[in-house]
């Protein structure tokens, strides 16, 4: 019996080569595709994938929210991230999440078959960098490598960040995270308490640098 997914990508020339890239494969069926993550659950619901491939950034819900709903939903769903974000920020965060694998953009091509074969069969997918962070967490263990410290951040409010990064006003982010104007300035104060930024123009500057460093 194939493997059924589902695909949740906002930019349909990715969406498009990752159907392309699995529909020519032999036992994976590619049962429908969305754009936003409000498409996404009522697709869910309607086909029962075996497997969705989610990106984080999409528009209005974050893929990272999305993960969280479908796997309240279907338990027994696996779901297997693909995106462009920094890996060492935001594969632990989607692991948290549910999800049960990680592949970069850029290596999706060649790794998303496998990954897809791998997490259908009860597997996870990861890298070693990334599976040893997360087994140090589990294990207690210290871990070597210096922390970023925007892993301080909650995942909502580093969507707030990486959207404050993208120049979009406080009106806008609140529009697309489903918040009010208000309850977006609450997470502008954590985000500057927890990254001692001293004001807003900080917090701007630093969140553009993180975004062309991480995103382009």
């Amino acid at each position: 019996m194939a493997i059924t997914v589902n695909i949740v990508e906002d930019h349909p020339l990715m969406q498009k080569g990752m159907e392309m890239t699995l529909k020519a494969e032999t036992g994976i069926e590619v049962t429908g595709m969305a754009s936003t993550a409000e498409e996404a659950i009522d697709l869910v619901e309607k086909t029962r994938p075996d497997v969705a491939i989610v990106d984080i950034s999409l528009p209005g819900m974050s893929g990272l929210e999305l993960i969280k709903v479908l796997r309240a939903k279907r338990d027994d769903l696996k779901v297997l991230v693909v995106s462009r974000h920094d890996e060492e920020l935001f594969a632990e965060r989607a692991v948290r999440a549910g999800a049960q694998g990680y592949i970069m953009k850029i290596h999706a091509g060649e790794q998303i078959a496998e990954a897809v074969r791998k997490i259908a069969a009860g597997g996870v997918y990861l890298s070693e960098q990334v599976s040893n962070k997360l087994l140090m967490n589990l294990t207690g263990g210290s871990n070597t490598g210096e922390k970023s410290p925007y892993e301080l951040l909650s995942d909502r409010e580093l969507d707030v960040f990486r959207m404050i990064g993208k120049g979009r006003p406080t009106k806008e982010i609140a529009q697309r995270m489903h918040i009010s104007s208000k309850t977006v300035d609450t997470y502008k104060s954590r985000i500057r308490e927890k990254l001692n930024f001293a004001d807003g123009s900080q917090l701007l500057r630093m969140a553009m640098q993180w975004v062309r460093e991480k995103e382009l």
